[in-house]
């Protein structure tokens, strides 16, 4: 899969197909970490089974790779993500999925981390505008830290297993 000759890392671009894409392109990069905020994982294919295989390669390719989801809601994921929930379910000890409170629910920007060196940036979540790098550390620390407070904002944590008697 050769991406890089439709999306050029390190500028503006727009349109629903090439976010997916752009998405793609850091997933496949990724080998140990993981970082996701988005709103509800709705845009960017996230559902698909490209993506599903990328995300399966990436917990299965690294024993101690570990992906962390941080999500304004998770309606969408538990509903329309079944393929992703199963992934949570096989791999719950590598997969955490949170839900932020309501006061990390006034972001409109959503991003991946990979590494800390990979990142895609969507600028807001209701126009297709985005930005990835590869090797791009300095920004990707600086999202990392946003992400730590987004993390620190959360109520919820995603679970596949039934608690109880």
């Amino acid at each position: 899969m050769d991406n890089n000759l439709t999306l050029t890392p390190n500028q503006i671009l727009a349109g629903e197909r090439l976010y997916a894409e752009a998405i793609s392109i850091i997933l496949t990069n990724a080998r140990a970490e993981l970082l996701i905020f988005d709103q509800d994982l709705s845009r960017g294919d996230f559902a698909s089974l490209q993506k599903i295989a990328l995300f399966e390669q990436f917990l299965s390719g690294n024993i101690n790779s570990h992906l962390t989801i941080v999500l304004q809601s998770t309606v969408f994921f538990q509903e329309k993500c079944p393929r992703l929930l199963k992934l949570l379910e096989t791999y719950g000890h590598k997969m955490t999925v949170h839900e932020t409170n309501d006061t990390a629910k006034h972001a409109k920007d959503c991003f991946i981390l990979a590494d800390g060196k990979h990142y895609i940036k969507r600028i807001h979540i209701d126009q297709a505008r985005f930005k990835y790098a590869l090797d791009d550390p300095e920004t990707v620390r600086q999202l990392n830290s946003r992400f730590e407070e987004l993390l620190e904002a959360t109520q919820n944590k995603v679970t596949v297993t039934n608690l109880g008697l």
